[in-house]
């Protein structure tokens, strides 16, 4: 079994205090403690409404929506910021390798979502080798449905351009728009029964929760 996200996280950390100017992390340390302190936004999505739907695209770029993907499944879905991030790469390969073959059997579907262009999501489906749909929401319609949706401060956008990093150029719509690392469990009738935002993006949901979440809300 793969070590739990939150110890993954914490080696990935530890390389790249060693590879990333100090700069640059000393910015992402100071938006992450923004983050912790502001805490989940008021107005997400609470359990017992219904997820909203818009039109996606899958990673070759052709139109899909939520409901055509888990074809009348229940779902777990997992709103990540793109394969541009460290942590969301570490995330989901995670779920692969742990959550994947566990929902497969229970008859759940698992689809990963974010706002980046088609291309960046065939690259995080094929490096890391998911076999599950990964999905990009142009324009973060879903993700502003939920309220999840928050833009990076100037600093950190500074930061992030400094080592080549342009989310403007990788988003589908133009903008720095990204969402805040979230899962959704919803049922066979698309009604959201559980979910877990994470508006600091190093932490994320354990297998383990998210698999208890199933067990407690669609079987």
């Amino acid at each position: 079994m793969t070590s739990p996200i939150a110890d993954q996280v914490a080696a990935l950390t530890e390389t790249m205090a060693t590879q990333v100017p100090a700069d640059a992390l000393e910015a992402f340390h100071a938006e992450e403690l923004k983050l912790d302190a502001a805490g989940v936004p008021a107005g997400v999505t609470e359990a017992g409404t219904a997820m909203p739907e818009a039109q996606l695209l899958d990673a070759h770029g052709n139109p899909t929506t939520l409901r055509q993907t888990r074809a009348g499944q229940p779902a777990v879905i997992v709103f990540y910021r793109g394969a541009w991030c460290p942590y969301c790469n570490v995330a989901l390969r995670t779920y692969q390798r742990e959550l994947a073959p566990e929902l497969e059997e229970r008859g759940v579907a698992l689809i990963a979502v974010s706002p980046q262009r088609p291309d960046g999501s065939l690259t995080m489906a094929e490096t890391n080798e998911l076999s599950y749909a990964v999905l990009s929401d142009p324009g973060n319609v879903l993700g502003h449905a939920l309220g999840i949706v928050t833009r990076p401060n100037d600093r950190t956008l500074q930061a992030q351009a400094s080592l080549g990093l342009d989310l403007a150029e990788m988003n589908a719509d133009g903008t720095p728009d990204i969402v805040m690392p979230t899962v959704v469990v919803v049922d066979a009738e698309g009604v959201v029964r559980w979910i877990d935002v994470h508006p600091n993006y190093t932490t994320r949901t354990e297998p383990i929760q998210i698999l208890k979440a199933v067990a407690q809300t669609v079987g």
